[in-house]
């Protein structure tokens, strides 16, 4: 019979409990303490401890990877797709390190969009001071000044960033399904100015400062013993609190906390924002959106905040299986019927491509992208 580490661990505290527990009045202060510590101890929490570090590479090189020809990501050394499950029953582990994996292609891509589609990275807000949090899009030169006509990118919600539509993509299949390069580079092929949008680029992180907690024994007016009966409870809860720490945080991560990037703190927000500053003052007399997911529901949300402007420069909107909802954001009559006019939602169907999709909604019209969600537009996450 095994028996987990888990188990080894919690051991003490059953046996400890148990001999309490036959004790008088007096212990049942310690078993309910115990109870309280064990209510707290999550046992997938507990496997932490025997994980190998949370270090990582920073380079794709690093993790013996990288981009064949074809855009495909493969192992320097044995030409294998990227393998998940690098180390058996180490989930979280394994997820980290996908992660990790996963912040050097947002980079990767960013440099792609730069050297091989010839993009400009633009900070905003436009009138950042330099210590502020600044976020950033992607520009065609000639995206504010092209007469003619204007493409618009956004991805979706979760990990992905400018120039992705889907991570898992990138991983599992190429870039050109993964990325949105294939676009930009037939819009620009065709005479069309190029603006990246990049929704969830809405914070960034920092580590939270360490507080200190100021001893009772400091600015209280108790008496003496009081002060101290309380301050031996608090260095006991301490103690306790600790040790479990140890076992439920063994590696210590960081601490982190978010400061939000002005006027752009949400997809909508930035969706807005990017209209305001750039996309209503460009000169193009025709505006082209392409918006995948939740990028489709912040376009609908630019509607609602934008509409007769929105009205006189788009021209047509592209949505791929769009998580919009004109009830719930409360899209009025005249932007429903513009949508059914303007708009064409390709979703993940197993029917023939343009082939007409039943939809619940009034808004736009619904066809089949031609192929399953897994293999149109993959998704956010690995699983």
């Amino acid at each position: 019979m095994s028996i987990s580490l888990s188990s080894l661990i919690l051991l003490p505290i059953w046996i400890n409990m148990s001999q309490i527990q036959q004790g008088g009045p007096d212990e049942k202060e310690k078993t309910t303490a115990l109870k309280d510590l064990l209510s707290r101890i999550d046992l997938d929490e507990l496997m932490k401890k025997d994980e190998p570090p949370l270090d990582f590479p920073d380079t794709l090189e690093g993790f013996e990877y990288a981009f064949n020809e074809k855009g495909q990501l493969r192992h320097i050394k044995t030409g294998e797709p990227f393998v998940f499950n690098y180390r058996e029953d180490l989930h979280r582990w394994n997820q980290k390190r996908y992660e990790a994996l996963g912040e050097i292609i947002t980079k990767y891509v960013y440099d792609l969009l730069e050297k091989d589609c010839n993009l400009k990275k633009i900070f905003i807000p436009v009138d950042a001071t330099e210590s502020e949090p600044k976020s950033f899009i992607f520009m065609s030169e000639d995206a504010l000044t092209n007469p003619q006509k204007l493409m618009v990118l956004i991805h979706g919600s979760g990990v992905v960033r400018a120039g992705q539509w889907a991570r898992k993509l990138i991983i599992n299949e190429d870039l050109d399904s993964g990325t949105q390069i294939p676009f930009i580079k037939r819009a620009m092929d065709e005479g069309y100015g190029v603006i990246v949008l990049n929704p969830n680029e809405n914070c960034i992180e920092v580590e939270k400062p360490k507080t200190h907690v100021q001893s009772s024994s400091d600015s209280s007016d108790e008496p003496v013993e009081k002060r101290e009966r309380k301050d031996k409870v608090s260095k006991e809860t301490k103690k306790r609190r600790d040790f479990y720490e140890k076992y439920r945080n063994p590696q210590r991560e960081k601490e982190m906390m978010q400061l939000y990037i002005r006027e752009n703190g949400s997809p909508e927000e930035h969706t807005v924002y990017v209209w305001d500053h750039f996309i209503a003052k460009s000169a193009a007399e025709n505006v082209f959106f392409v918006a995948h997911s939740y990028g489709g529901l912040a376009f609908v949300e630019l509607m609602i905040q934008r509409e007769a402007d929105v009205k006189s420069k788009v021209t047509a909107v592209a949505l791929t299986d769009s998580v919009h909802n004109v009830w719930h954001q409360e899209a009025g009559k005249t932007i429903r019927e513009w949508m059914r006019e303007n708009c064409c939602n390709w979703v993940s169907s197993s029917e023939p491509l343009d082939t007409s999709v039943e939809s619940m909604l009034p808004d736009c019209p619904r066809v089949s992208a031609g192929c399953s969600e897994r293999k149109c537009f993959g998704g956010e996450n690995w699983e």
